[in-house]
C-alpha cells in the first residue's frame, strides 16, 4: 500500500522567549516608556514575537484609520477577467499535464476557524427560545427566522441527522413520544450542546458534509480526493492545512481512517502537513480611546490578524505552484469537473511564467534591445494588466530594463472567478494606489468607503465575485522562493469592532491573504464556472444541491 507521510511544521508555532536579549536593551526601554507599557507588558509582547515597532504602528492604525481602497473600476469579462470557452479549459489543461513533471506541486486549505459563524441562527434560537412558553412556529414568525424554518424542514437531509437522532433517542428514553417542538428543539441543542456534538465549537474540515452510499465524508476527506485530482504528479499529491493546535488530533484521526481510501482511488501517495498560525502575527486590541485593552488580569489583550496572517505559513512551504482553496468549498461528486477547471488555471500560469523566465532570462544575459523592449512591453499590457510608469518613454535603456525586471519578477497568481449571484464577500476590481498605480486586486466590501457614491456605484457595478480559488507560482526565474512577505500591502487591513464580555474594543485585521497579502504579486482573472463553488457559510448550505445525494 503507498505510504501517508503527515508532519508538523513546528517552526510555526515556536515563539520562544529571549527576555535577556531584548527586555534590558536601551533603546527598547526608551520605546516601552513612551508607549506607556510596563516591563511585565514588554516582555509578553516579547514573548509573542512581535517587535515594538510593529506594536506603534499597529496602535497608529487603530488611533488613526486605515485608508480606504481607491476603486477605478470593477474587473469584467474583456476588462481583466478572461473569458475561456470549454475547449480552451481543455487546452489549458492539458498544457499544465503536460508540463507538470519536474514540478513541485502543493494544495494549500486554511482550515484553522471553528464553525461558528455556520450555526449561528441555531445558537441565536437556543438563547431566546422559551420552550415552555412558546412554539418554535411562534418563534419563526416573530424573528422572522427563514432560516430556522429551512433548517426544521431539511432536516432528515442533513449528513449529521441520523447520528443525532440515534443520540437523541439513547438520552431521551420518551422521544418517540415527545412533541414535533421538543424533538425540534432537543434536536438543535444536542447538536450544539457541548456534552455532546459541539458543532459550532469545532472546525468545520472535521464536520459532516457528504452523505455517500456507504460513508459519510467530511471537507478534510473532500479535499484530499480533490487533491490526487489535480495538485499531483509523479505519483505524490500533496496537501498543507493550517489548524488549531488544540484541533491537530482530530484532523489526524480523520486522515488516518480515509488515508487507504483516498490513495486507492487516486492512485497517488498522499503527504499532508500541517501548520499554526503564528503568535507574532497576532495584534494588539484597544479600548474606544486607543488605549491598550487589558484583561481582568491586566495583561494585555492580543487578537488573531485573520486570514492575512497566513502569509506567514506560505511563506515557508517548499512547492512551485500552490493551490490554494477554502476548506468549505468542496462539492459532493463531482472531483473529474473540479480538477479540469484548476488545472486550467494552473495551465494559465505555468505558460505566463514561461514567458516572464524567458524575459528575465534574457536581462540577466545582457541579451535585450530597444526592439525587444516593446514586445516585453506589449506581454506587461496585455497578458500581464500592468502599465509602466508614465515616464517610461523617457528612460534610459539601463533603467528601462530595471523598470521591467522590477514588474516581471515577483510572484503570480492565477484567480477564478465566478459570477456574481450576492453571495457575501469580495470582488475583482480595478484599484489605484498611492503611488496612482492601477492594478487588479481582490477587494472585500469593508474595504471601501460605501458613503462616497462614486465608491459605492463601483462597488455596486461588481459582475464577479471572488470563490478563492487560486493557483499561485511562488518561485523566480532562478528557481528560488520569493519572500512573501515583501508582496504584502501593509496598508489594507482594516479596523474592526469587537466585543468582549460586554465591552466594545477595537481590533485590527491584517492584510487580507488574498487582497492586501498579494496585492503586489502580478494578478490575472479568470472566469471559472459556478459549479466550482460551493461554499457551507451557513449549515443550511448543506442542503443545496452540490451537498445532496441525487
Amino acid at each position: 500500500m503507498p505510504k501517508f507521510e503527515k508532519g508538523i511544521k513546528t517552526d510555526f508555532q515556536s515563539n520562544k522567549r529571549s527576555m535577556n536579549h531584548t527586555v534590558n536593551k536601551p533603546e527598547l526601554e526608551g520605546d516601552r516608556m513612551d508607549l506607556g507599557f510596563s516591563v511585565a507588558d514588554l516582555e509578553q509582547i516579547t514573548e509573542n514575537g512581535i517587535s515594538l515597532e510593529n506594536i506603534k504602528k499597529q496602535l497608529g492604525y487603530l488611533k488613526n484609520g486605515i485608508a480606504k481602497t481607491n476603486l477605478v473600476a470593477p474587473a469584467t469579462l474583456g476588462n481583466g477577467i478572461i473569458n475561456f470557452s470549454e475547449g480552451d479549459f481543455h487546452t489549458h489543461a492539458l498544457f499544465f499535464d503536460a508540463n507538470k513533471s519536474n514540478l513541485k506541486l502543493l494544495k494549500f486549505v486554511p482550515a484553522s476557524g471553528a464553525a461558528t459563524r455556520m450555526f449561528k441562527f441555531l445558537n441565536a434560537f437556543l438563547n431566546d427560545f422559551d420552550i415552555e412558553n412558546e412554539t418554535i412556529n411562534a418563534y419563526i414568525n416573530r424573528n422572522k427566522a427563514t432560516d430556522l424554518a429551512v433548517f426544521i424542514v431539511g432536516m432528515d437531509k442533513f449528513p449529521f441527522f441520523e447520528e443525532v437522532y440515534t443520540k437523541l433517542k439513547e438520552i431521551h428514553t420518551n422521544f418517540n413520544s415527545l412533541s414535533r417542538d421538543y424533538k425540534n428543539y432537543y434536536f438543535i441543542k444536542t447538536l450544539l450542546s457541548p456534552d455532546y456534538f459541539d458543532f459550532a465549537n469545532k472546525p468545520k474540515g472535521i464536520l459532516p458534509f457528504h452523505v455517500y452510499w456507504n460513508t459519510i465524508a467530511t471537507p478534510i476527506e473532500e479535499h484530499l480526493y480533490e487533491c490526487g485530482y489535480y495538485s499531483s504528479v509523479n505519483g505524490v499529491s500533496s496537501l498543507h492545512f493550517t489548524v488549531s493546535e488544540v484541533h491537530l488530533p482530530q484532523f489526524e484521526s480523520i486522515l488516518n481512517s480515509v488515508k487507504h481510501l483516498v490513495e486507492k482511488e487516486t492512485q497517488t501517495n498522499v503527504a499532508v502537513d500541517y501548520s499554526f498560525q503564528k503568535k507574532s502575527t497576532d495584534t494588539i486590541a484597544v479600548d474606544l480611546e486607543n488605549n491598550p485593552f487589558r484583561n481582568e488580569n491586566g495583561t494585555l489583550v492580543f487578537r488573531p490578524g485573520g486570514h492575512g496572517a497566513l502569509i506567514e505559513n506560505l511563506n515557508t512551504l517548499d512547492a512551485d505552484i500552490i493551490f490554494l482553496k477554502n476548506i468549505d468549498n468542496v462539492i459532493l461528486h463531482n472531483n473529474e469537473n473540479i480538477a479540469l477547471y484548476k488545472k486550467a488555471l494552473a495551465g494559465v500560469l505555468v505558460a505566463l511564467q514561461h514567458r516572464i523566465f524567458d524575459y528575465l532570462n534574457q536581462i540577466e544575459n545582457g541579451q535585450l534591445n530597444e526592439s525587444q523592449i516593446l514586445e516585453i512591453i506589449h506581454f506587461i499590457k496585455e497578458k500581464l494588466n500592468r502599465e509602466m510608469e508614465s515616464n517610461f518613454d523617457s528612460f534610459t535603456l539601463v533603467n528601462k530594463i530595471k523598470s521591467i525586471k522590477n514588474i516581471l519578477n515577483r510572484p503570480v497568481r492565477v484567480c477564478g472567478m465566478v459570477k456574481n449571484e450576492g453571495e457575501p464577500g469580495g470582488g475583482p476590481f480595478w484599484v489605484r494606489n498611492e503611488k496612482n498605480e492601477v492594478s487588479l486586486q481582490i477587494v472585500e466590501s469593508n474595504q471601501v468607503d460605501s458613503s462616497q457614491p462614486k465608491q459605492a456605484k463601483i462597488l455596486q457595478e461588481a459582475t464577479h465575485f471572488n470563490p478563492v480559488d487560486l493557483v499561485c507560482g511562488v518561485k523566480n526565474y532562478k528557481n528560488e522562493k520569493f519572500d512573501l512577505t515583501q508582496f504584502v500591502d501593509h496598508n489594507s487591513g482594516f479596523v474592526v469592532d469587537k466585543n468582549v464580555g460586554g465591552i466594545a474594543i477595537k481590533g485590527l485585521e491584517l492584510p487580507g491573504l488574498w487582497n492586501g497579502g498579494m496585492a503586489h504579486w502580478l494578478t490575472i482573472f479568470v472566469q471559472v464556472p459556478l459549479l466550482t463553488f460551493n461554499p457551507v457559510k451557513t449549515v443550511n448550505d448543506l442542503l443545496k444541491p452540490a451537498h445532496q445525494r441525487d
